[in-house]
């Protein structure tokens, strides 16, 4: 391996290992909280389940969240009429508030940076983005690695 191991150290290096000032600001203090809010306004009212699949987290973890976003309001827990064994969790309207808030100063830094980067290398960067994280989601550590033809049908999705 040349080039490849080059670019992995870097990449854990100088991304994954390392919080940018606004990735630092967005975390702070919420322990996941975030990630909770967003998921809920995109994809509307979730089970915890349903919430611990999409973040790939433990439902333990996702109870704790949920209690401490629950405590500020943010969103309420209910259960289903036709199963009281489900529960559902929603956004309250301050959680709506909130995570309207928070993906539209998300937006607004990131069309910032794209300003900056241009648009021939923010288009670059944004298929590249695409073309990368097709790789990851079909490809798995200590597992086989992907066979050609479900490179294929993952990139014709």
């Amino acid at each position: 391996m040349g080039f490849e191991q080059e670019a992995y150290d870097e990449l854990v290096a100088k991304v994954w290992c390392h919080k940018s000032d606004m990735q630092r600001e967005v975390t702070r203090g919420t322990h996941g909280e975030h990630f909770v809010i967003r998921l809920l306004a995109v994809h509307g009212a979730m089970t915890p389940s349903q919430i611990a699949d999409a973040l790939r987290v433990s439902s333990g973890r996702v109870s704790t969240v949920l209690s401490a976003l629950e405590k500020k309001g943010m969103i309420v827990r209910e259960s289903d009429p036709d199963d009281r064994r489900v529960v559902h969790v929603r956004l309250t309207q301050d959680g709506e508030t909130t995570a309207r808030r928070d993906m539209e100063e998300m937006r607004s830094a990131v069309c910032w940076i794209f300003s900056q980067m241009g648009e021939r290398r923010t288009r670059e960067f944004v298929d590249l983005s695409r073309e990368f994280m097709t790789y990851m989601s079909i490809c798995r550590p200590g597992e086989p690695r992907p066979t050609a033809e479900e490179v294929r049908k993952a990139f014709e999705q």
